[in-house]
């Protein structure tokens, strides 16, 4: 039998790993992951007047973007597996303490150097935040009606977020400056930094290592692919350096994947990518999310640049599609038992896929109402749909300790 010391010790032990309030968890949870994913697109509208302020060149500004996904995508990884291995209320509390000192950098930087460093350090924090709001999610809610509710709203949040980000970079930039977009994390991570201990239950750690190798080449694959096409871009695509960019990128992809049939405890477990559904859900995925980004980043450049908007104008000019997909996330929920989560995928793809395709059409003398706002409301209308199955797809049978690495796959 334990001494009085020894069950004081396994008390607090239990007290630490109990759940919170799985309502306020969920909200400190997402208010938290909304910051994330703002960041994702508040620079968008941003950009131009970044470009003026710290004289990035035409080629560099999309770094500025680029910083923050590629860190934040290519260590997702290790995010998932350290909260798995370290807590993940712990690696919740250091992620969000290094974006928002990050955040803090970035509004202060006076050269294009800094402001790069400062983002991919958000990216960082960012990286070991979101697997463990995904995991704590799923955790705290059964399989079942509650879970796909929660997830309703984690989906709303993810895909909500991206877009509420350019109305909400649209009204910083044009009352204040284009460093409160940075700044504006600040005292929210603080209040979430300070109230997460409260509400929020610590998970089990569980056993195991980190897969350095896996994380370093899957990082580095991707970063050198997306320097292959920037440098495609502006140099041609028979560019040497662009042409090395690629090959190393499928050097390193190609040992990422190596690795990870070798090591013991690896990153990216294949057996996730077995289940032809799963398998399906993530490329479904990166290639929505790609085009979707590549389109904010598109508009809101032609928006400013070729039609000449304010940056507040800008903003609200996506409006109409945060408004569709925002509606329209909500409603993907109560349908998914009625029609089914396979065919709503579909269903959501077909008017995200035609959307794209019109803004192929889109030259110097397309006007708003005439070339850009269909396409807008096309996109909030499939992404609204797609994600939320999407997600349940990626999640469906999956154990509970691998439950942060489906959001990063």
């Amino acid at each position: 039998m334990p001494g009085k010391t020894g069950r004081r010790a396994m008390s607090r032990s239990r007290r630490s790993k109990a759940p919170g309030r799985p309502g306020i968890a969920l909200a400190i949870m997402l208010s938290a992951q909304l910051m994330i994913i703002l960041d994702m697109t508040v620079v968008n509208i941003a950009l131009p007047h970044i470009q003026s302020g710290l004289h990035f060149s035409a080629t560099s500004l999309s770094w500025v973007l680029n910083g923050y996904t590629l860190t934040s995508g290519g260590l997702l990884l290790l995010g998932g597996r350290a909260g798995d291995i370290l807590g993940r209320r712990r690696m919740f509390i250091v992620g969000i303490g290094l974006f928002t000192l990050a955040s803090l950098a970035g509004g202060l930087s006076t050269t294009a150097g800094l402001l790069l460093a400062a983002r991919a350090l958000q990216g960082v924090g960012g990286a070991l935040a979101s697997p463990a709001v995904l995991a704590l999610v799923v955790t705290s809610f059964p399989e079942g009606r509650e879970r796909t509710r929660a997830l309703g709203i984690y989906m709303g949040v993810i895909t909500g977020g991206s877009s509420l980000g350019l109305v909400l970079g649209g009204v910083i930039t044009e009352w204040l400056s284009w460093r409160w977009v940075l700044f504006i994390n600040v005292p929210i991570g603080v209040a979430v930094l300070v109230i997460t201990p409260l509400f929020v239950g610590e998970t089990p750690r569980l056993p195991g290592r980190f897969d350095l190798a896996g994380a370093l080449t899957a990082t580095a694959g991707v970063t050198a692919l997306v320097y292959g096409f920037i440098r495609a871009a502006s140099n041609g695509w028979g560019d040497h350096v662009a042409l090395a960019a690629f090959g190393a990128a499928a050097a390193l992809l190609v040992l990422f994947v190596v690795t990870e049939t070798r090591v013991r405890q690896p990153i990216t477990p294949l057996r996730l990518f077995t289940d032809v559904s799963r398998a399906g859900s993530f490329l479904a995925r990166l290639l929505l999310i790609a085009g979707m980004f590549g389109v904010f980043f598109f508009l809101t450049q032609f928006l400013q640049k070729v039609m000449g908007f304010s940056p507040l104008r800008a903003g609200v000019a996506f409006l109409p599609m945060t408004i569709a997909l925002f509606a329209v996330s909500r409603l993907a929920p109560r349908l998914m038992p009625r029609v089914g989560t396979k065919p709503l995928m579909i269903v959501g793809m077909l008017p995200a896929v035609a959307s794209m395709a019109w803004l192929w059409r889109v030259t110097p003398a397309t006007g708003y109402t005439s070339g850009i706002l269909g396409p807008m409301l096309l996109l909030g209308l499939g992404m609204g749909l797609v994600f939320v199955p999407l997600t349940t797809t990626s999640l469906a049978g999956v154990p509970a300790a691998d439950s942060g690495l489906p959001r990063a796959c």
